[in-house]
């Protein structure tokens, strides 16, 4: 029986020392001064579009705590609730340089000029790049927006400029040392 506990755990120690580190270590935060947490999306944050009419603009959001080894940044939206069977993502920023922790309000803006240099937005599930707010179907439960931001060890993820949101989230979780997130909600 001692020498069935030491495998157990050697293997425990093995799949504990293989595990990326996220969410909470070493502090990584993400926060906003317009969204707080568990809180409902504001019109600002609404699309504008689909039935929605709302301002369609990214909020503020700012990071602190980035691990050792950070080399660039990545930013996403995603609804776990679109009724899609996968879910929605609202917006994909990537390659934010490392000396970078914070996005002013409206630096979704699809001609990514509000977005510190280098730094690119991917294509969203609303088909174009930018943010695209919280539009949720009329009735429906509110649905959670989830705002997370990824520490990267990698400089630049290199991805097509059409890229799917899917794609660019593979490239990001294949990359990531650390992440935080801040959750919304919203409904109509």
């Amino acid at each position: 029986m001692p020498r069935l506990q030491s495998i157990v755990s050697v293997f425990a120690l093995s799949a504990c020392l293989s595990l990326p580190a996220f969410a909470g270590s070493g502090g990584f935060s993400l926060s906003s001064s317009e969204i707080k947490p568990g809180q409902t999306l504001v019109s600002a944050q609404v699309f504008k579009g689909f039935g929605c009419e709302g301002g369609n603009q990214s909020p503020a959001l700012s990071w602190t705590a980035e691990p050792e080894g950070t080399r660039s940044y990545a930013v996403t939206m995603y609804d776990p609730d679109a009724p899609t069977g996968s879910g929605w993502w609202h917006w994909v920023v990537y390659n934010i340089p490392a000396n970078v922790t914070q996005l002013d309000a409206g630096a979704g803006d699809a001609s990514g000029a509000k977005l510190p240099a280098g730094a690119l937005q991917g294509r969203t599930d609303f088909g174009a790049q930018g943010f695209g707010g919280a539009c949720p179907p009329v009735g429906d439960k509110a649905h959670r927006y989830i705002f997370t931001v990824y520490a990267l060890k990698a400089d630049k993820l290199e991805v097509p400029a059409d890229a799917s949101a899917a794609l660019i989230g593979y490239m990001i979780h294949a990359n990531t040392l650390a992440k935080a997130t801040l959750k919304a909600k919203y409904a109509r």
